[in-house]
């Protein structure tokens, strides 16, 4: 018969693309109706749609830990939330719901498991959520990308996987030559990729606003992508200078990795295990807006095995730019860095996911 499987999740890149990557995995394994349910408004209804999945959207959102007063309008969403989960479980009736963080999985796997659905839990940092937390309880499985999480999982639950890549990362048949080219860029040239996800990050994009021309100064290319945030700031900071390529996104990230001795980047687990797979030296620079200061954690787990720099958001606009250039001209530290971070890389992350997926709708 064929399968019923509902996955949740969603917010950022972060947690979309290894959902989907989990649902082609899926697809290439069995028979299967595979539902999406994401949060209204955010990136995922539009992403999931267009990779060929069904979604439903639930109104929930974060709370706001600044303001406290406007929660109520948050309680009130996530009540709504709570039973448009149920309603979606009862009317889905699936054989099991896999959470792979975001505000509408908690909801949605909540309910899942009220109902008697096994569910698994595809937990992505270094630092486990308070959402994966109070689920993991129930949960058949917690799959997980780093070592040591029995600090907050059950030990028996936990699978060690890895994080989902894209598959059009890892398919890239472009040389760095060549990658460099299809950017207009000199391929002979140093390049170094910039990127703070698609809604951008101000701190990168602040320093790289400040800094730009002093990287090509020092004989340095840029692959700058500004996010939808930043508007044509990038594009205004770059006019009349040569070797730089200012763009609010970026569509074949394949080639723009390919091209780059070292990328500079937030430190969401995503964009993580992009640059473990790739083998991607990296400088890092942690969100401070995110729960837990969860990538900070994730960007120590590789500044301790000598497989990244790390720049704290509040050194980046003065110490960010310095430290690319002292990089970018080592090119025996980026050689151990771009060893170290590829040894940490786990592979095939989305088929060990689905081996769990498999054993327990076996059981």
């Amino acid at each position: 018969m064929k399968k019923r499987i509902l996955i949740s999740g969603g917010g950022t890149g972060g947690h979309i693309f290894p959902a989907l990557s989990i649902a082609n995995a899926i697809k290439r394994r069995m028979d299967a109706d595979i539902l999406f349910v994401g949060a209204d408004n955010r990136m995922e209804m539009e992403k999931v749609p267009a990779a060929g999945y069904e979604i439903i959207g639930l109104p929930v959102a974060g709370f706001d830990r600044r303001h406290m007063l406007k929660n109520f309008s948050v309680l009130l969403k996530l009540f709504k939330s709570v039973n448009m989960a149920r309603k979606i479980v009862k009317d889905f009736k699936p054989d099991i719901a896999i959470g792979v963080g975001g505000y509408c999985s908690g909801p949605t796997l909540k309910a899942a498991q009220r109902a008697g659905v096994p569910t698994l839990v595809q937990e992505q940092n270094s630092y486990a959520g308070v959402t994966n937390k109070l689920l993991a309880a129930n949960a058949a499985k917690i799959c997980v990308a780093y070592e040591g999480m029995e600090t907050f999982f059950p030990k028996e639950k936990i699978v060690l996987t890895g994080n989902p890549v894209r598959k059009d990362l890892t398919d890239s048949r472009l040389d760095r030559a060549k990658a460099r080219s299809s950017f207009g860029l000199n391929p002979e040239r140093t390049t170094v990729l910039v990127v703070g996800g698609s809604l951008g990050a101000r701190t990168l994009n602040q320093s790289m606003e400040a800094g730009l021309k002093k990287l090509l100064d020092n004989g340095i290319q840029v692959i700058w992508q500004t996010g939808k945030s930043f508007g044509n700031r990038g594009q205004i900071a770059s006019k009349g200078l040569q070797g730089a390529v200012v763009t609010e996104f970026i569509s074949d990230m394949g080639a723009a990795y390919a091209a780059a001795d070292l990328v500079v980047s937030r430190a969401g687990a995503g964009s993580i295990s992009e640059l473990q797979i790739l083998g991607k030296p990296c400088v890092l620079v942690p969100s401070p807006n995110v729960a837990e200061d969860h990538q900070t954690k994730n960007a120590l787990a590789l500044v301790n095995k000598n497989a990244a720099v790390m720049v704290t958001d509040a050194e980046a606009e003065e110490k960010l730019v310095d430290t690319v250039i002292d990089l970018a001209h080592d090119s025996t530290k980026l050689k151990t860095m771009s060893e170290n971070i590829s040894a940490m890389a786990l592979r095939d992350s989305d088929e060990h996911i689905v081996d769990e997926i498999v054993k327990i709708i076996g059981k």
